[in-house]
């Protein structure tokens, strides 16, 4: 519930404020917003009549903020740019409304993006937003509707969508291992790629293959595409999702030496629990939900034993 109208200071006492936050000096705020030194004071005495608080420490014609007015301009600097995204998406699609999406790239690139026109054709007045993100942050304060996730289905805050499980296959480029079969073990001696926020996937690879124990070091990439890249041009043996690499693997741009394992993770839809879903997310949503295939009787059962982090 919103307080009394009459405790909000005015739109511009607030960017008269942060202004003088951010610049430092009552001219450099008046310059930046087109208004007199005079206009400035006044709004930062306005805002105090309305709050009840003095923001300001006057010191010989000069205005300093209070350290409490300073901590209160950081809250309201996030109001701002909040405010400023929704006009902006406002304003690029009137009509639809909009979806802003934080995505993790090689999911987004090969499971999401191929299925985005089908989304576009049912829904053409969305003005979709995708920015890449690859761990847990605030949905709420950075404004974003959704994000895909990878891991458990432990976003704090958030509801979740099951999308896809993932399977990872150790791969190489054709001449980076004699051909034939390739014993897990052969791998250890080998140059190992693995996914900086993932390294445990090695060791619970090799686990698989009747090898625990093992913590194997390696090359350390951030990103699948370019540890990707980096198993193409031969700096090693990567362990890759099967849907990122289904084309190499047909090419033979890179091979597979080892049996295809169930990851500790899956890759979900999350979105935050307490907020209301604006038309253009429900819609994505259901989108989506028709895009997964349903699970099978043996897999709901799999899934109901639990899984690890990844």
């Amino acid at each position: 519930m919103l307080a009394p109208r009459r405790h909000f200071p005015s739109t511009a006492s607030l960017l008269a404020l942060e202004a003088l936050d951010r610049l430092g000096t009552v001219t450099a705020a008046a310059t930046e917003l087109n208004l007199t030194p005079g206009a400035i004071s006044r709004a930062v005495k306005e805002a105090e009549g309305q709050l009840g608080v003095t923001l300001a420490i006057r010191d010989r014609q000069r205005l300093r903020l209070t350290p409490a007015a300073r901590d209160y301009i950081a809250q309201v600097r996030r109001a701002l740019e909040t405010l400023s995204a929704a006009s902006s998406r406002l304003r690029g699609s009137p009509g639809g409304g909009s979806l802003t999406l934080a995505i993790l790239p090689a999911f987004g690139m090969h499971w999401l993006a191929p299925r985005l026109p089908s989304f576009r054709a049912a829904h053409p007045g969305v003005a979709l937003t995708l920015s890449t993100r690859l761990r847990p942050f605030d949905l709420a304060a950075e404004g974003f509707d959704a994000a895909i996730h990878y891991g458990r289905p432990d976003w704090p805050g958030a509801d979740h969508l099951l999308l896809m499980e993932e399977e990872v296959i150790p791969v190489a480029a054709p001449g980076l291992l004699p051909n034939g079969p390739v014993q897990a073990k052969t791998l250890l001696d080998q140059p190992l790629l693995m996914i900086d926020s993932r390294t445990g996937d090695w060791g619970r690879w090799f686990a698989a293959q009747g090898l625990p124990g093992q913590r194997p070091r390696g090359m350390l990439f951030d990103q699948f595409a370019t540890m990707q890249q980096g198993a193409i041009h031969g700096l090693g043996v990567a362990l890759l999702p099967g849907f990122l690499i289904a084309d190499d693997l047909r090419s033979g741009r890179l091979k597979a030496i080892g049996a295809a394992e169930r990851s500790a993770g899956s890759y979900y839809l999350t979105w935050p629990k307490d907020t209301p879903p604006r038309p253009s997310f429900a819609a994505f949503r259901d989108w989506i939900t028709a895009q997964v295939p349903r699970p099978t009787p043996d897999a709901a059962n799999r899934r109901a034993g639990g899984q690890g982090g990844s």
